[in-house]
């Protein structure tokens, strides 16, 4: 089974102003997000990477496209690594969140809270952790996969590899435009690197 390399996209204006944008359309990287997106290719294109997925979302595509053009591959759209759906909260502050007693369930027992209208985290790091066995069950033990999409999808399923408790998965850190780094071997995982920042050296 291959490495898979866990990225999350870069920088958008969502996140500096605090607002969750979930699932809605037209959420770009902005300036600061390119030059991550840069800084990424020029890191990762130094390494054999086989093939490249990414969420459907904008701000993850993006990310994903230079290091497509320095190696000439596809970038693969896989619905499955979308953010987690936020429902009704999609497009709202976190600062208005936070002050609100539901706060503290997000963040010591995520278990037990879905988004109204959307999905739970339990739900969220199941579809996350199928799509990522998928890929991984596609690919040879040599390949390098990268795999673009957003920071508590990644959280969700390094919590899985670790086997942690879902409810530990907010101690985890998923910063904009870094790299975890995943080896599978059948069932066997090994998590190489968690929160990568280029430029970073890798092994090949």
């Amino acid at each position: 089974m291959p490495t898979l390399f866990l990225i999350r996209h870069g920088e958008n204006d969502f996140l500096k102003k605090n607002i969750l944008a979930g699932h809605l359309p037209g959420v770009h990287l902005n300036e600061r997000g390119h030059e991550q997106a840069a800084a990424l290719a020029r890191t990762l294109s130094l390494l054999p990477i086989t093939a490249i997925y990414s969420s459907p979302l904008e701000r993850a595509v993006e990310t994903a496209r230079p290091l497509a053009e320095a190696k000439k591959l596809e970038i693969n759209i896989c619905p499955a690594l979308a953010d987690t759906d936020v429902g009704e909260w999609a497009g709202r502050s976190w600062k208005a969140i936070q002050r609100r007693k539901i706060w503290e369930i997000i963040q010591e027992t995520p278990s037990q809270f879905r988004f109204p209208g959307g999905e739970s985290f339990a739900e969220a790091q199941a579809r996350v952790v199928a799509a990522l066995e998928s890929i991984a069950a596609a690919h040879g033990e040599e390949d390098k996969v990268a795999v673009f999409f957003h920071a508590d999808p990644i959280k969700l399923a390094l919590a899985h590899y670790l086997d942690m408790p879902l409810d530990n998965f907010q101690r985890l850190a998923a910063h904009t435009g870094s790299v975890t780094v995943v080896r599978k071997n059948g069932p066997a995982v090994r998590v190489l690197a968690s929160n990568l920042n280029p430029p970073f050296s890798f092994p090949e």
